[in-house]
C-alpha cells in the first residue's frame, strides 16, 4: 500500500557563513528561522511536522516564502536528510523541483529522455516503449530533435512533466510547476494527475496558487516559519480561510 509517514519531522543546519549583504552570501540557503549566536548560529528549516497520507490522496503544501514547502519535497525525495523525526515512505517517488535537473542542456529533448530514464532507473527497452507517448504528451513536435538549452521555460516543464509521469509514480513530488506552459497543457495535466490519484498514488504539491489546489488536492498542510501550522482536508482550511478573510467595510451613501 502506498503511503507517507511523518512524525515529528525536523531539520536543522549550521550557518557557516558570515550574515552580511553582500552578494556572496546569497549563496545562503534561505527559509527557515535563524537562531542563535554566534558560532552556535543555526537555521531550523523544519520542526515538528507530523502527517501521514495513504493511496489516492492529493496534498497541497501551502505557506508564505521560506516557510519550509520545498524544504519539506527534498526531504520526502531522499534529497535532505532529516536531523530529527522520522519519514517512512512506501512508493516509488518521482518529483518536479527542477525542469532542469538532469538535462542536458545540448542535447536534444529525445535525448534527455533518455538520460532522465536512466537516471530514474529505466531500462532501455521500457525508455523506448514509452519514447513516442512521452513525446505526443509534451507536444514538442519537431522541436524533440532540437537542444534542450533552444527551450522556453514552458517547453521545458511540459517534457519533465511528461517523462515523469509517463511511468505512472506512485508518488509524486511537485514544487510550483504547473504555473509554465498555456492554459491548454495544465488542463490535460490536471487530468493526468487525477488519473495517477485515481490508480492509488499520492501528489505532493507546492504551490501559492488557491485556485489550482482547491481543484487538485483532497488535503491541505500549512507551514508558518518551518513549524506546522495546520493539516486537515482541503474544503476544511478553505473554508477557515473565507472566514478569517478581512471584509471590506461599507461605505454609508451620502
Amino acid at each position: 500500500m502506498v503511503s507517507i509517514r511523518a512524525d515529528n519531522l525536523g531539520l536543522t543546519y549550521k550557518v557557516r557563513q558570515k550574515l552580511t549583504l553582500a552578494p556572496r552570501d546569497r549563496r545562503m540557503p534561505t527559509g527557515g528561522r535563524i537562531e542563535g549566536m554566534g558560532r552556535a548560529r543555526h537555521v531550523t528549516a523544519l520542526e515538528g511536522v507530523s502527517f501521514s497520507l495513504e493511496a489516492g490522496d492529493r496534498l497541497g503544501l501551502v505557506g508564505a516564502n521560506g516557510a519550509g514547502k520545498t524544504t519539506l519535497l527534498k526531504v520526502l525525495y531522499g534529497i535532505y536528510e532529516p536531523t530529527s523525526g522520522t519519514v517512512a515512505i512506501d512508493g516509488r517517488v518521482d518529483a518536479l523541483f527542477n525542469i532542469t535537473l538532469g538535462f542536458r542542456p545540448e542535447a536534444t529533448g529525445r535525448r534527455n529522455i533518455e538520460l532522465r530514464g536512466l537516471i530514474n532507473g529505466w531500462s532501455p527497452d521500457e525508455i523506448g516503449a514509452r519514447m513516442d507517448a512521452i513525446i505526443e504528451f509534451s507536444e514538442l513536435g519537431d522541436f524533440i530533435d532540437l537542444p534542450f538549452k533552444s527551450y522556453s521555460q514552458g517547453m521545458g516543464a511540459r517534457l519533465a512533466f511528461s517523462i515523469a509521469t509517463s511511468f505512472e509514480p506512485e508518488i509524486l513530488l511537485m514544487d510550483e510547476w504547473i504555473g509554465a506552459g498555456d492554459p491548454s497543457f495544465q488542463e490535460k495535466a490536471r487530468e493526468r494527475m487525477a488519473k495517477l490519484a485515481e490508480k492509488a498514488g499520492i501528489i505532493v504539491l507546492a504551490s501559492h496558487n488557491h485556485g489550482l489546489l482547491r481543484k487538485t488536492c483532497n488535503k491541505i498542510l500549512e507551514l508558518q516559519e518551518a513549524r506546522l501550522k495546520a493539516f486537515c482536508g482541503a474544503e476544511e482550511w478553505f473554508d477557515k480561510q473565507a472566514d478569517t478573510a478581512p471584509t471590506t467595510p461599507v461605505r454609508a451613501s451620502r
